[in-house]
This record gives structure tokens, sequence and C-alpha cells, in this order.
């Protein structure tokens, strides 16, 4: 299965980027049919639930640290998730993650995950 997560890079305190997690190959029916999520991981830290989207896109789950801030969205024509960041802090960047739930929900148990794409690096500038 192939996740690719894309859109990172540096950005000043308040600023704005948006993530795009596109499917291939074998994963575009999984994108299609289950709850896909955003995970990240700073250096030094374990990795830490994002935001999540249910298959069906009406259901959103956010970590409260991000709530207010970030948007997760799908577009299951394009098999792909995004991720609206605005208002950025020094304290989002990390290595940002999409995966693949094994249902069709959207939950913040990274445990709940079945596939994972590769990472993109968010980086605020204070």
């Amino acid at each position: 299965v192939q996740l690719q997560a894309s859109g990172g890079g540096l950005v000043q305190v308040g600023g704005s980027l948006r993530l795009s997690c596109a499917a291939s190959g074998r994963a575009v029916r999984t994108v299609s049919n289950n709850g896909m999520g955003w995970f990240r991981q700073a250096p030094g830290k374990e990795r830490e639930f994002v935001a999540a989207i249910a298959w069906r896109g009406g259901y959103t789950n956010y970590a409260d640290s991000v709530k207010g801030r970030f948007t997760v969205s799908r577009d299951n024509a394009k098999n792909a998730i995004y991720l609206q960041m605005t208002l950025l802090k020094p304290e989002d960047t990390a290595v940002y993650f999409c995966a693949a739930a094994r249902g069709s929900g959207g939950p913040a148990n990274a445990e709940m995950y079945q596939y994972w794409g590769r990472g993109t690096q968010v980086t605020v500038s204070s």
C-alpha cells in the first residue's frame, strides 16, 4: 500500500501550509473506503495524533492542540486527503504522516491504522 504525504516546508509563525496525502497502487481502494488520519512526530518525541476523517467525510476528529487551526478533508474521487494548517506555531514542527485506518471511522489511536505513508517535514520558525 502506497501513501505519500507532501506539502511540507518551512513557514514562519502564524503562517499556513496545506498537506496532501495521495494513494497509489493498492492503496487506492483503501483510501476510498477507510477512515484516514494525520499524525506527527517531532524530534525526540513519540508520534502523536493530529486529525482524522471518516471515509464518508462527515466525521472529523482533532487533537486538542490543533482544534480551530487545522482542518482535515478528503476527496475520494482523487484518492487523497488534505490537512490545511493555519496559525502555525513552533510546536507544530514535526514530520507529518498520513495513515489509512482499519475501518471506516476516524480514530485517534495509532494502533487503529493499518497503512502508513512516508512523512513530510513541517518546520515553523519563530
